[in-house]
């Protein structure tokens, strides 16, 4: 077992690492009380990676019948169900864009899960798919009429849909995710100028294997500051990324260079290479690591709040920010605003509305109490975090 990391936190990325990068475990040292297994089941879980876990234990016969083998069998299933409704989706929504002659670039998961040892072991929640802003419109008419998708809503990037048996399908028109320009959002914007077609595709492209790694670096950072965390497994992709594809480095960090996410893509890679690898951390790491696993998922109000206090710049102006919307960012919810910029009182009212009676007040709530209540020593932890992974 490999020292420096909290014993749930080695036990599981090396269990992780045990059943899809290769690594051999001596068993003797991966013997859990069930207090233990019950720890490492709820970390696993809340980072979605508790079919991997649960898959490596039973194959190493490290874990006995009863409840908590139960519940990672239970996930297991659910990550091999969940792959088939989504890969079975997946071929239907290929198979409609092609007859209708739109073209379009298969994102994220979709693309990733090819490099796992098996697709399953690759969770995803949705379908992304990006088109070209010109078909948007029609993409979404066409999916309607012919697949009975329904449209929920749309924001800077993409309009969000859901399929008849619940699979949410993300229809993107444009990479660049929170509507700003800046060094990142140009290097994306050339991504249909750099894809190729898919090998027997008319219509199916694909962006070249360095545009497809900075997008997924671009997309890591964005939840990494926006939302609070971006989870392990983006740093399972990471390792499987660049231990599968043989990339032209020199255009791939040019990229990189060119779109400001350098020095965090350098140290996403040695964190992903500290867990699943043989590397050692670092300071830096470290603090990525009690960053993210505070964050599950798909990140925490804490997390949250302390990094965008200090985008913002304090607790005020991070209040006025989640209260009123700057327009930059509404117009993207309500398109209307993008003609009529006159409207957007009106839509700020609708906003607060629908955060009431939809269920959604909640959060904004919660953050708005973290806001003040959170220390100065958390919003200077968050400062020095950014600082050191370049964001």
């Amino acid at each position: 077992m490999r020292a420096g990391m909290e014993k749930t936190i080695r036990v599981m990325m090396d269990l992780i690492a045990s059943e899809v990068c290769g690594m051999t475990i001596d068993r003797s040292q991966y013997e859990l009380t069930d207090e233990e297994l019950v720890k490492l089941y709820k970390l696993a879980k809340s980072h979605d990676l508790a079919h991997l876990v649960g898959d490596a234990l039973i194959n190493n016969d490290l874990i006995g019948d009863g409840e908590i083998k139960a519940k990672f069998q239970k996930q297991i299933m659910l990550a091999v169900y969940r792959y088939e409704k989504i890969n079975y989706e997946l071929g239907r929504l290929r198979k409609v864009l092609n007859e209708a002659e739109i073209p379009f670039i298969p994102l994220k998961g979709s693309v990733i899960r090819q490099y796992y040892p098996e697709p399953w072991m690759r969770t995803s929640c949705d379908i992304d798919v990006l088109v070209h802003d010109e078909d948007l419109q029609r993409t979404v008419s066409y999916l309607s009429d012919n697949l009975g998708y329904r449209r929920e809503s749309q924001n800077s990037h993409d309009i969000s849909m859901f399929t008849q048996g619940g699979v949410h399908i993300e229809v993107h028109y444009d990479l660049v995710e929170d509507g700003r320009a800046n060094s990142a959002a140009e290097v994306l914007k050339r991504a249909w100028n750099v894809a190729v077609k898919h090998d027997g595709c008319n219509y199916q492209y694909e962006m070249p294997d360095e545009m497809f790694y900075f997008y997924h670096i671009a997309h890591m950072a964005k939840h990494f500051v926006g939302t609070g965390g971006c989870g392990i497994r983006p740093f399972l992709d990471i390792w499987f990324l660049n231990h599968r594809i043989d990339f032209n480095r020199e255009k791939r960090e040019k990229l990189l260079s060119d779109g400001g996410l350098g020095v965090f893509a350098k140290q996403a890679e040695l964190l992903s290479e500290v867990w699943f690898g043989n590397a050692e951390h670092t300071k830096i790491t470290r603090q990525m690591e009690e960053y993210i696993l505070r964050g599950g998922v798909y990140g925490t109000n804490t997390n949250r709040v302390a990094v965008q206090q200090q985008k913002k710049g304090g607790k005020v102006r991070y209040a006025l920010f989640k209260i009123f919307i700057p327009y930059d960012v509404i117009k993207f919810h309500y398109p209307i605003l993008q003609k009529h910029k006159w409207l957007t009182p009106i839509m700020e009212v609708r906003r607060w509305g629908k955060l009431i009676f939809c269920g959604h007040l909640k959060r904004t709530v919660n953050e708005l109490k973290y806001n003040s209540t959170i220390s100065d020593d958390a919003v200077a932890e968050a400062k020095t975090l950014l600082k050191n992974v370049g964001l």
